[in-house]
């Protein structure tokens, strides 16, 4: 029996047999000269493999659904993209021609250059994009040496894929009737993989690196999307622990979800909206499975990271629609495009910032390319037509953004009425608190907002100096704080001064043994992974308000 342990991407258990997929060893790929006469011949081989390629996800993109999830469409169309890319096309034909490369060797040159110079980028979500160069590059060169592609979709027993990297094309087309879990020595929370995997409910656990190597086909493996465990061929009582486990957890989760039409009201009556955090359309339908009041954050920037153009303003309306109507009548909080830091938008970032984290981001972007600013905005307000939705800004830092900002609303208003088109003119405008700065003028933004929405995974990095992600210095980013919990205090107390909600919608919304702690410093929302609501409404229908505001004012005089 061997334990292994990796990052959990996607929650949830499984155990069944491993299925070893696509071999962590990448194919011999001959390698020699090619003459001119030969060149135009292989050429051809190639101008084939493409065609080949393209067909297949063209066919892949014609079978999605009209409700299919917008990543898979995002995923097959970028993919299409790439394979008639003029700078790849044009780097494989000069190692053929010019520096008489065998075409086979020729691609996996390029496409290991490119995927190299996005590995080596900074920002998390610029490196894992280059799995979508691996992919394309892969697929080609099996076709260009004819090895048969072994395709998920022909899984015909319960398994638990064991990979190097779950690709987009592989993991949308396998049987996920039969696919128990998966398992990846690379990805991370963020990366495709990751992505579709929660998308369509299999645990997943990434980043087990060499470990793999440990697993062998038909080995009996458990996987625990929770802790981040992998148990290899557990022993008889092993197996008996991770069914009881599994077991409990089932029925914790329908003894939770038995609460879903219940208040999240405190014994003293004390009512507390709990919504869910998503960053993909599909997500929803779980969220209101689990009693969420809503969505209090749908993360958009999501829709502008795949390479390419800015989604336009008809995509995103549709998008954004689509969601307002899925919501079963209760609010969908939209926040604007949150790129720059460690999440890039190619298109517009020539270069890094030195200080990315600190730089040009959120906010800061939006005002500055207010054509993509605008378009997002217009795309908001047509959505709100169709039901209840909210717009909220990210890291409002200074007064004067907030007032650019809404200026950039009206505007948009005004366009929108004079071309006739229909909106909600009491659409709720809302910030949300992630900077000290913002926290020490909460005062005066409130004046000029519906709602407050704190996001403390950044008003902990930012309050603290630190950096969450670097683990020499991670543990000073305490919630427990004093210094950070007046931060919060003062926050809400301005909100409720102003008569406004004030949500938190960062990991601490999420964590029950926080719950009682924000509940005493006056917020009156909280918002969280879907899958986090239950428990969360378990614990405060166990509390009394009043004692937790006794608490809270004993801890922040200490």
């Amino acid at each position: 029996m061997t334990v292994l342990r990796g990052i959990p991407v996607s929650a949830g258990f499984a155990m069944s047999r491993a299925f070893i997929f696509n071999e962590i060893e990448s194919p011999i790929i001959p390698h020699y000269a090619v003459s001119a006469e030969e060149a135009p011949a292989q050429w051809r081989r190639f101008e084939e493999a493409i065609e080949a390629r393209a067909a297949l996800l063209q066919t892949q993109l014609n079978a999605l659904s009209p409700d299919s999830e917008k990543t898979q469409f995002d995923i097959l169309t970028v993919h299409l993209l790439m394979l008639n890319d003029p700078d790849f096309i044009d780097q494989v034909k000069d190692r053929l021609f010019n520096q008489q490369q065998n075409i086979e060797w020729a691609v996996w040159e390029v496409a290991q250059a490119m995927t190299k110079k996005l590995q080596e980028c900074e920002n998390p979500m610029l490196r894992e994009r280059a799995v979508d160069i691996t992919d394309m590059g892969n697929s080609l060169i099996k076709r260009l040496l004819s090895i048969a592609e072994i395709s998920l979709a022909d899984l015909t027993e319960d398994a638990i894929i064991v990979t190097r990297d779950l690709l987009p094309s592989e993991a949308m087309a396998m049987n996920r009737a039969c696919v128990k879990g998966v398992v990846m020595a690379a990805g991370s929370y963020t990366s495709h993989s990751a992505i579709l995997a929660r998308a369509f409910g299999i645990p997943a656990v990434a980043g087990l690196s060499g470990d793999l190597k440990a697993i062998k086909p038909d080995d009996l493996i458990s996987v625990d999307g929770v802790s981040g465990e992998v148990v290899v061929n557990p022993s008889k009582p092993k197996q008996t622990n991770i069914r009881r486990a599994m077991e409990e957890h089932l029925s914790k989760r329908r003894e939770l979800l038995t609460l879903r039409d219940q208040k999240a009201q405190t014994k003293d009556g004390r009512e507390i909206i709990l919504k869910a955090n998503i960053q993909i359309p599909e997500e929803i339908e779980a969220a209101l499975d689990y009693g969420a009041d809503g969505v209090g954050l749908f993360r958009s920037e999501f829709l502008f990271l795949t390479p390419g153009e800015p989604v336009e303003e008809a995509q995103q309306t549709a998008i954004y629609t689509k969601l307002v109507k899925a919501a079963r009548n209760t609010s969908v909080t939209i926040r604007t495009c949150d790129v720059g830091g460690d999440k890039v938008l190619p298109n517009f970032y020539p270069r890094e910032d030195k200080n990315p984290l600190l730089g040009w981001r959120a906010i800061r972007f939006s005002l500055a390319v207010p054509e993509v600013f605008k378009a997002q905005l217009r795309a908001i307000l047509r959505a709100s037509a169709h039901g209840s939705l909210r717009l909220m800004f990210p890291m409002i830092s200074v007064e004067s953004e907030l007032d650019t900002a809404l200026r950039f609303v009206e505007e948009c208003k005004d366009e929108l009425r004079a071309a006739g088109t229909a909106f909600n003119e009491q659409i709720a405008v809302g910030t949300m608190i992630e900077v000290p700065s913002a926290a020490l003028i909460a005062g005066r933004l409130a004046r000029k907002c519906a709602f407050f929405s704190i996001g403390t995974n950044d008003l902990m990095q930012y309050a603290f100096a630190i950096d969450r992600g670097n683990e020499r210095v991670s543990h000073l980013a305490d919630p427990r704080h004093p210094a950070f919990l007046s931060l919060i205090k003062m926050t809400c107390d301005a909100a409720e001064r102003a008569g406004i909600p004030a949500s938190v919608c960062g990991e601490a919304g999420g964590d029950p043994n926080l719950t009682p702690l924000l509940l005493g410093l006056g917020v009156t929302e909280l918002s969280m992974n879907a899958s986090q609501i239950p428990e969360v409404k378990k614990m405060i229908r166990s509390l009394k308000y009043t004692d937790c505001v006794k608490r809270v004012n004993e801890i922040l005089s200490a």
